[in-house]
């Protein structure tokens, strides 16, 4: 059980740093383009900006949901380098409680943000629901959660080539 939620949440992650990867070439694609059509084209696209910022909220979420699990997300090492192994192990351990509850904060609110604005269109976008853009939030603290209890119930990811660590690997 534990190594199949384990491989599952590797291909969480992997699935997680491919759809950021995407958002990410997408928004340099697009806001480019936008740019040479508006200031060499004297021919402004109304697209490409909130198209870039639908990426963005992808990236931003779904992105920081990877770098929580990769262990590649901020924090502040001055006070566990402070402390002895037990108390570090302690401050991780509240750190990776506390991003569950940031996750339940996304789930529930980001939900309730979908609802409350789901029957609103974008106006450069008609077909796409307001709502429905915001469902990177909800789904990235569905995710987060996922990856909180992989860390408190399993402890922290073991090094793949997918994933990131503060410390420079040895051979």
């Amino acid at each position: 059980m534990k190594n199949a939620y384990r491989t599952a949440m590797e291909w969480l992650y992997i699935v997680c740093i491919s759809l950021a990867a995407v958002a990410m070439v997408v928004i340099t694609t697009i806001i480019p383009y936008g740019v040479f059509m508006r200031y060499v084209m004297n021919s402004a696209s109304a697209w490409p900006e909130p198209a870039g910022i639908l990426m963005m909220i992808l990236f931003s979420f779904v992105g920081g949901a990877a770098a929580y699990r990769a262990n590649a997300h901020i924090t502040v090492g001055t006070l566990l380098n402070m402390v002895n192994d037990v108390n570090r192990k302690r401050l991780e351990r509240i750190g990776d409680i506390g991003m569950g509850i940031i996750g339940l904060f996304m789930v529930k609110w980001g939900v309730l943000l979908c609802q409350a604005v789901w029957q609103n269109t974008i106006a450069e976008f008609p077909s796409v629901s307001v709502g429905a853009t915001y469902l990177p939030i909800p789904i990235a603290g569905v995710i987060t959660l996922l990856f909180c209890i992989e860390r408190l119930w399993l402890g922290q990811p073991p090094e793949t080539s997918f994933t990131f660590r503060d410390q420079p690997q040895t051979e």
